[in-house]
């Protein structure tokens, strides 16, 4: 009897793909990619929204000067023009202090703080990526720069200005547009922040998951390997 063997085939050995390091799983893999900005529903990024932001503080902020300077020139102070009876009216005021005419003998502190508002939300958004944040931002942008403009420019001197106000609703102090869109800017803030909605686009317990992270995700686990016959046979069927 002749003890020559045919060579074995190793062509199956060779077309099979290196075995998964034990343990390792999809979940493993998805943790292992790095996370990636907010994206829009076709996968993409979400674009910045600095552009947003800034336009929105540059109407407010125009807004804002335009309405103080036909104050100045068409209404007279103590002399208020009436809008709807008592309850709305037109009155020239002039506030040292802050928003509704508070902290009045604090004016260079809040000079101060004005500036340090503008340089930061100018800072935070242009990593912005939520549109609802850039405008919350935006209106707080305009309204700071429209009242840090007055206590730079107008009387007694810089750091010094006093605010010019002119709307009256009942009982509320006198305010003007700035404050206004102060005010409003800060209410949606609090409500985006209150309900999840975060500055990058992304909302809290829904953020979207990258797309390398989804793909992964998604693929099934790979079958093992049958080509060749079958399953790799035992010691024992070796011994046979």
């Amino acid at each position: 009897m002749s003890e020559d063997r045919q060579p074995e085939d190793t062509s199956a050995e060779r077309a099979t793909p290196p075995a998964r390091p034990r343990g390792e799983s999809s979940a493993h893999r998805e943790s292992a990619v790095p996370a990636e900005p907010a994206v829009d529903g076709d996968g993409s990024r979400a674009p910045r929204r600095l552009r947003t932001l800034l336009l929105v503080a540059a109407l407010l902020y125009g807004l804002d000067l335009l309405t103080k300077t036909l104050a100045v020139a068409k209404l007279t102070p103590g002399d208020p023009v009436s809008i709807i009876g008592d309850f709305a009216r037109l009155t020239l005021v002039r506030n040292p202090g802050a928003a509704f005419s508070m902290a009045t003998g604090m004016t260079w502190l809040l000079t101060l703080v004005a500036a340090a508002v503008v340089i930061g939300v100018i800072r935070i958004g242009s990593t912005l990526r939520s549109l609802w944040w850039a405008v919350g931002l935006g209106m707080v942008l305009g309204g700071a720069l429209g009242n840090l403009t007055d206590r730079l420019f107008r009387a007694p001197g810089p750091l010094q200005g006093h605010v010019v106000d002119f709307v009256a609703i009942g009982w509320w102090p006198v305010f003007n547009v700035a404050d206004s869109a102060i005010v409003c800017g800060a209410i949606l803030l609090v409500a985006l922040t209150v309900f999840g909605f975060e500055p990058d686009g992304t909302r809290s317990g829904r953020r979207a998951a990258p797309p390398r992270a989804r793909a992964d995700a998604e693929a099934p686990d790979e079958p093992p390997n049958t080509k060749g016959g079958g399953t790799e046979p035992t010691g024992q069927e070796n011994a046979a």
